[in-house]
């Protein structure tokens, strides 16, 4: 197969919103195979079609451990039909080489699509585990959206994409989520060890 350009912040192709596949052809399925390669060459988790260039509503995400077997899973025509919870998520993009922020994600997700053979399946990822974070992730690329959308500090984010030479924050394109905003506190409140660990482990990335 082979390893596609990874399209950077900046490029308006990344606030396209994307088509459904009509038809799980050849050419699809080889996507799928190209946008798999693509990540683990560049050691993400998870892959849009948008993200290489193609404006379609199909995304890749593997969350499994880097030292064991792989474990993909292709999410073709995706539609997130169930959100619950709230959490702070650090996060990084392909498309934003080395930028971290704090964003705001729902702790639950469910989804459903269609797998590389058309057939439909449905996932369900629970507790703000990485697999939650990462659907919302690459769905977010199909509608043309960014994670720095949900950011929860624009002026920290603002500092983080400076420090890499990518364009601010647009402002005009940020979410208002005042309700999970409300809620992350709250937990972040009642559960002060969480965000210490937290912390810490984003100083280590750093």
């Amino acid at each position: 197969m082979s390893i596609l350009k990874i399209i950077e912040y900046g490029n308006p192709v990344l606030r396209e919103p994307c088509k459904e596949v009509s038809k799980i052809s050849k050419k699809i399925k080889t996507l799928a195979m190209d946008l798999l390669d693509t990540m683990y060459k560049a050691n993400g988790v998870g892959l849009a079609a948008p993200q290489v260039g193609v404006n379609l509503r199909m995304f890749v995400i593997d969350v499994s451990d880097p030292k064991g077997p792989i474990n993909p899973t292709i999410f073709i025509n995706p539609k997130i039909i169930k959100k619950t919870g709230a959490i702070n998520s650090y996060e990084g993009c392909l498309s934003f080489p080395q930028a971290y922020t704090n964003v705001r994600r729902y702790s639950n997700v469910t989804i459903k699509a269609l797998d590389i053979h058309g057939r439909p399946f449905v996932m369900e990822a629970k507790n703000g585990e990485l697999l939650a974070r990462a659907i919302q992730h690459e769905y977010d690329h199909l509608d043309g959206k960014l994670f720095i959308d949900h950011c929860r500090n624009r002026f920290e984010a603002n500092q983080v994409l400076q420090k890499y030479n990518l364009p601010p924050v647009e402002e005009d394109r940020l979410i208002d989520e005042e309700f999970l905003e409300d809620e992350i506190v709250k937990y972040e409140l009642e559960h002060p060890e969480v965000v210490e660990q937290q912390r810490k482990e984003q100083e280590t990335d750093e």
